[in-house]
């Protein structure tokens, strides 16, 4: 269990906000409060559960307290709500959708002797809070992250964060994953999952390996970003920077992070913008309908078990594990299939024999559609794909000066943590922070396009 130093950090968290917020500028506040925070503040099951509403962790708290202090400096100027009609739908979906899943399951779930509880208006509450408390970050970004300088600042967050991450990670990799125990008291996932290739990967202060993996990517791909855009003058330390990254990515030894980085780093090394925007496109698109494209059978499940074999033996158990479990919730599913089987793990299936949970959700999206249904699927992973799908309808109409060279690189960093969001639940604050901050620059730029028609009523075509 975590000991008295979790909790101390989680509850003096929100006065390191008011330090960050009184002592830099809005957007590198909001970049700090989250990133330090997710990056060190300690992994659920530490965090404060109060009466009604869900317990609060690491992954609200700083949100929250970024929240606290929007309000109280920014008042007079909130602009809370996104200017597109589709966004803000998409905001209210993914907010009380919750809701009337909790109506529609208000009766228990009986597997031979064992029950599972029906769904209360008390958990309606609570759902509601989540699901405001996850967008906190989206809404944040979108406000104080909107312009070129503030994408500059996040990406070199992401590239300084994973250069600090580095070395715990490296120590981690040498004398296996203690960190979370020596200071915080507790495990934070199974010791077992931490042994790969005949070692050990990191996980530091995260949830687990695949998520230190995925944030190293996220540097190292920040740092090729920077160095393509040549954001600083002497640019050669940024590609060092970027080769000594990939080393440690190779050392954290998680094979997704591997292949993502085996076709984006020679896509953000050598490929131009146009193409690299469209990359983030087809990614992103094929992130939001694969749970469709699953439903009918159209995902070669059989060449993907082939090609992860010939890699190695045991990922490929694995990923078929992850496959069979995934088509025993879908079929689950289908019988709430718009607004879901809420909480308590009704949307799992039970051993009526012994009462035991069978099924294991590990990809976010089969969570969701099992929990909130369709429609809460749709609501989250469109929340985060359109920012990209924005930016290319509006780039498409300007030559490459014309914009910041940072939303290309940004946009498919995102697309690329919304598509592992299939195989693996890496829903992070980040996550809502890089596509609050493309929200908020799409908007910019669909602002500026609005005013230069509205002037010269002209009607703008492509730049191919």
């Amino acid at each position: 269990m975590p000991n008295g130093l979790a909790t101390l950090a989680l509850a003096v968290w929100p006065l390191v906000t008011v330090f960050l917020f009184l002592r830099l500028p809005p957007g590198r506040a909001v970049i700090a409060t989250l990133l330090v925070g997710y990056l060190f503040l300690p992994e659920p099951p530490a965090g404060f559960d109060f009466p009604l509403i869900p317990p609060l962790t690491k992954h609200t708290i700083p949100a929250l307290s970024a929240m606290v202090m929007w309000l109280v400096i920014y008042s007079a100027n909130l602009n809370l709500f996104p200017r597109s009609p589709v966004t803000v739908g998409l905001l209210l979906l993914f907010v009380f959708s919750p809701a009337v899943t909790t109506v529609l399951n208000s009766d228990p779930i009986y597997w031979g002797e064992y029950f599972i509880q029906a769904m209360t208006l008390k958990d309606s509450l609570g759902l509601v809070v989540q699901q405001i408390l996850l967008v906190i970050p989206f809404l944040l970004a979108r406000r104080f992250l909107y312009r070129a300088e503030d994408q500059r600042d996040l990406l070199f967050a992401f590239m300084i964060g994973g250069l600090i991450y580095s070395l715990p990670m490296l120590l981690e990799v040498r004398l296996s994953p203690q960190l979370n125990l020596w200071v915080y008291g507790y495990y934070q996932h199974d010791f077992i999952q931490t042994i790969r290739f005949g070692g050990f990967r990191p996980m530091v202060f995260l949830y687990h390996g695949i998520w230190a993996a995925f944030f190293l990517l996220m540097a190292l791909l920040s740092a090729l970003a920077l160095w393509r855009t040549k954001q600083i003058k002497s640019n050669w330390k940024l590609l060092l920077i970027a080769a000594y990254l990939l080393g440690v990515l190779i050392l954290a030894k998680s094979l997704g992070a591997w292949l993502f980085a085996l076709v984006l780093v020679p896509t953000f090394l050598f490929v131009g913008p146009k193409w690299q925007m469209r990359f983030a496109v087809v990614i992103a698109s094929f992130a939001i309908a694969y749970p469709a494209l699953k439903g009918v059978d159209l995902v070669p499940q059989g060449k993907i078990l082939w090609a992860a074999d010939s890699i190695s033996p045991d990922r490929a158990a694995s990923l078929s594990f992850r496959f069979e479990n995934e088509n025993l919730l879908l079929d689950r599913a289908k019988e709430r299939p718009l607004f879901g089987w809420g909480s308590y793990n009704r949307n799992q299936i039970i051993d009526p024999a012994s009462g035991e949970v069978e099924t294991v959700t590990d990809g976010r999206w089969v969570i969701l559609i099992g929990q909130f249904g369709w429609l809460g699927f749709l609501a989250e992973f469109s929340l985060l794909v359109m920012p990209v799908l924005f930016l290319w309808r509006e780039i498409r109409y300007r030559a490459p000066e014309d914009y910041s060279p940072l939303i290309v690189p940004l946009s498919l960093i995102l697309a690329v943590n919304v598509f592992d969001m299939l195989p693996n639940a890496t829903l992070t604050p980040l996550t809502w922070l890089m596509a609050g901050a493309l929200t908020g620059y799409a908007e910019s730029l669909r602002q500026s396009r609005d005013a230069y028609q509205s002037r010269h009523r002209l009607q703008w075509r492509p730049v191919l």
